[in-house]
């Protein structure tokens, strides 16, 4: 009983850690402490994947961001609006309308019930895309 609560603190420091270089763009410690975690068979939830994707994407990193999440779909969870949107957001930030497109689309083949977060964040790409000069993207 005292080792599982054990692990279930060193479970939520690693969360916190990785939060912590989120905000501070630090991707790569990110990434190396949930790979770790991984490594040493602690149990790693989808709270430390989103946590270390959304590192990559404040550290320009969205290609990792989005292969993180696609590791976390294919071996734990069924994609959620959290996870869909931590995949828009990090599109946006990477300048990829289409992909971010894609998820969307994904996420209502999958009934999950879109929020805010990424209609916002689709609203944002298409202004970004409509100011590029390269053509005004409408649903």
């Amino acid at each position: 009983m005292l080792a599982a609560h054990r692990r279930s603190g060193e479970d939520a420091v690693r969360l916190v850690a990785i939060e912590k270089c989120g905000r501070t763009r630090h991707w790569s410690a990110a990434l190396q402490m949930l790979r770790e975690g991984v490594e040493s068979g602690v149990e790693v939830s989808s709270g430390h994947y989103l946590a270390a994707a959304g590192a990559c994407k404040r550290g320009g990193q969205w290609r990792r961001a989005l292969s993180l999440l696609s590791e976390l779909w294919e071996s734990q969870a069924e994609p959620s609006v959290v996870s869909c949107s931590a995949g828009i957001s990090a599109c946006e930030k990477g300048g990829q309308w289409q992909l971010a497109l894609s998820l969307l689309s994904g996420v209502r083949e999958a009934r999950l019930e879109p929020d805010v977060v990424p209609t916002t964040t689709l609203g944002s790409a298409r202004v970004r895309r409509a100011s590029s000069g390269s053509g005004l993207w409408r649903c």
